[in-house]
């Protein structure tokens, strides 16, 4: 993946070629689930969950959003972006060279001013290897802690950044969702 080609980091771009029309932020927010709404039946309540840079999406949107999801949860998330290669790159295309906008998209820095408290579980493996220089999981457990904000984060021995990883925590992160969906 790269710039423009699923490399996507769930914002609302504000740089040329992009800022016309790559506003996935919006598009997860709002065009999709009223797409959903409109074509099936739904009760309204929401929950999110995603991987790696899906993972940072879930995070941020539902940091930004209170009231809207009743639980989050991410595999191997990219939790602070503004401080990693992958996210520095992109935020540069995306976003531009002013630092302070990126926060906006930036887990580590959106959960000290978090104005609701949702259920929110990381699966880690500790074998990944992009968990110190790009993923960086301490970063946001220690902001979390900072800010009071209660976070589960479980490290996985002997997982990656793989499919298998998530295959092998998936029933438990619907069984997390479900749980917080019926209360």
């Amino acid at each position: 993946y790269d710039i423009g080609k699923g490399a996507g980091f769930y914002v609302n771009a504000t740089q040329a070629p992009w800022a016309a029309h790559y506003r996935m932020y919006d598009y997860v927010v709002n065009e999709l689930p009223a797409l959903i709404e409109a074509n099936f039946a739904t009760t309204g309540v929401r929950a999110i969950s995603g991987h790696s840079m899906g993972g940072h999406g879930a995070l941020t949107i539902a940091l930004k959003n209170p009231g809207r999801y009743r639980s989050v949860s991410a595999f191997s998330p990219i939790v602070a972006p503004s401080q990693v290669p992958w996210g520095e790159k992109a935020f540069g295309q995306y976003l531009g060279d002013d630092r302070a906008t990126w926060k906006a998209y930036d887990a580590t820095a959106l959960i000290a001013e978090a104005q609701e408290r949702l259920p929110l579980l990381i699966d880690q493996g500790d074998a990944d290897e992009f968990l110190q220089n790009q993923l960086k999981t301490a970063l946001f457990e220690d902001a979390a802690k900072t800010a009071g904000y209660p976070v589960t984060v479980r490290l996985q021995p002997g997982y990656d950044h793989s499919y298998y990883f998530i295959s092998s925590f998936i029933g438990e992160h619907i069984a997390y969702h479900a749980a917080a969906l019926r209360g």
